[in-house]
């Protein structure tokens, strides 16, 4: 019944675009803004704009400075594919049935619109270079020209490699060859992922120039298409998707050089939550699959030594650094072409990642770490910027583009415009923002498969676990609950939950759950 509805929603509304794209192609490229669509794979919200004193982020602070900041903004899903599909289509993942890494959205979706094609029906010319999707779900119907490579990374030779899994040193590179090649032969006649390139250090610092990193030939690749469609009559949708900070950490060593051995300080939260669900903690099996000079055990065990600990967070920031970099390479070039006034700039992460909080490296869990994000963006001719702590949603990000740009929202949509709150940072807003996590048998402590159901309201963290056939999709009875008061333990270190003095809490918080991201609607929006 959803998706007949939906498609007789999207018929009417590609009529309504069709009308819409004659008008937006008569009124000139100047009169509507172009869009870049950036997306930061893996990226926290740790930048100088969100309060970071030690990481260095000069260009992104800048644009941040005369954007919007969106202060408090959470995934909808803290693992790379269910958060990308959500963004991109608009709605949640219990709509996308898109709950984890394998899922693809358009073999459980074939008749849904994204956001590009979205607004291509509305005339805009749609471009994707790099991850907006998922790895192998670039999703050719996007997009006009999908899946743009600089060159030789688009030839046949690499047509099956992992674009984040790219080393520059002679080291690195035989310590990959040597994984893969051990990796093909234990699955001999099977299909691996990324042909089984995705092995190899989990930090490298080499002493080469930007240009020959791939995220940076990716920017420079970004301004040449910019050179080639900039004078068309449409204005243009780009999708950018950078890969840094994704692991492994690999960064051009004057990056590195930026965070000294010792300076940049530990997890301030380096233990699981005192009375922690069964369920909550991934397994640290990204790390584990890359070469480390240490055993990487579960958040369950014994850390990694701190020196380990400070050469993986120095290599995080690292490879941060350098994608500021690139974001400014990127923000320089369209100023000197004249189009960065008017252009609409989203620059987002799809997900948190664990610096050794919770004992943990990486992402997939419920914890605040890792479905908050950062969102920044810079509307057309903006020249102030504003700082937002109203809660907000990535799956927010698609209506308020067509607010931005004048577009007629369909009605499907399940994120809310922030335009609003754009206009008056102090408007009573959503009461909570929903996240929720599927714990797969192979990767839980006990072997069980859950659902959890995330609600994080301005004061505290709400998680409700449940069974979950996996098989008929289906949510079963009720595992476990976590409850984290952020008005007294910001880093969640305690689930209290099961206290005594919290029963009315959790009850009300569990109705509250209950309603769903439609109870949670602001109730005034202007």
């Amino acid at each position: 019944m959803r998706i007949l509805l939906t498609c007789i929603s999207l018929f009417f509304l590609f009529l309504s675009c069709g009308n819409k794209a004659a008008s937006l192609k008569n009124e000139g490229p100047t009169k509507k803004p172009n869009i870049i669509f950036l997306s930061i794979d893996d990226l926290r919200a740790d930048l100088g704009s969100y309060g970071n004193s030690e990481i260095k982020t000069p260009n992104i602070d800048a644009l941040a400075g005369t954007s919007m900041v969106m202060l408090n903004t959470h995934c909808q899903a803290a693992v790379c594919a269910p958060s990308r599909a959500s963004t991109m289509l608009g709605y949640r993942p219990d709509s996308t049935r898109v709950w984890h890494l394998g899922d693809k959205f358009r073999e459980i979706n074939p008749e849904a619109v994204t956001m590009p094609q979205y607004f291509n029906k509305a005339g805009y010319y749609t471009v994707n270079i790099g991850k907006i999707f998922h790895n192998y779900m670039p999703d050719s119907i996007s997009w006009d020209e999908p899946d743009l490579k600089p060159h030789p990374y688009n030839t046949k030779a690499y047509a099956l490699r992992d674009a984040e899994t790219y080393y520059y040193t002679e080291e690195a590179l035989e310590d990959q060859k040597t994984k893969r090649a051990l990796l093909l032969e234990k699955r001999k006649g099977q299909k691996v992922y990324g042909d089984g390139w995705n092995r190899g250090p989990a930090i490298e610092a080499a002493d080469v120039p930007d240009s020959l990193y791939f995220d940076a030939m990716q920017t420079q690749l970004a301004l040449e298409t910019i050179d080639r469609i900039k004078d068309k009559n449409e204005p243009f949708f780009m999708g950018l998707g950078l890969y840094r900070p994704h692991l492994p950490f690999v960064a051009p060593k004057k990056y590195w050089d930026l965070y000294p051995v010792g300076s940049v300080s530990l997890a301030a939260n380096p233990k699981l939550p005192k009375n922690a669900t069964v369920m909550s903690a991934n397994s640290n099996y990204e790390l584990r699959a890359y070469t480390n000079p240490y055993k990487i055990g579960r958040p369950e065990d014994t850390p990694v030594p701190e020196t380990y600990a400070d050469s993986l967070k120095r290599g995080y920031y690292a490879s941060v650094s350098y994608i500021d970099a690139c974001v400014g390479k990127l923000i320089e070039g369209l100023k000197e072409r004249g189009l960065y006034e008017n252009t609409v700039i989203v620059l987002w992460g799809d997900h948190g990642w664990k610096l050794g909080d919770h004992n943990g490296w990486g992402k997939m869990t419920n914890f605040y770490i890792d479905t908050h994000v950062p969102l920044i963006i810079k509307e057309a001719y903006q020249t102030e910027g504003k700082r937002i702590e109203a809660l907000s949603e990535l799956v927010d990000i698609f209506p308020t583009l067509c607010d931005l740009t004048g577009l007629d929202k369909a009605d499907y949509l399940q994120g809310t415009s922030l335009i609003p709150v754009f206009e008056n940072p102090d408007l009573e807003w959503k009461d909570a923002v929903f996240t929720q996590f599927r714990r797969r048998a192979r990767v839980s402590k006990d072997g069980n498969e859950y659902m959890g159901y995330s609600m994080q309201t301005k004061q505290y963290h709400y998680i409700e676990w449940y069974h979950w056939d996996n098989d008929k999709k289906l949510k079963g009875d009720f595992a476990d609950v976590e409850l984290y008061n952020h008005f007294v333990d910001s880093n969640e270190t305690v689930n209290v939950a099961k206290n005594s003095e919290q029963e009315d809490i959790v009850k009300r918080l569990s109705a509250q759950l209950a309603k769903g991201w439609r109870g949670a609607l602001p109730k005034s929006k202007s």
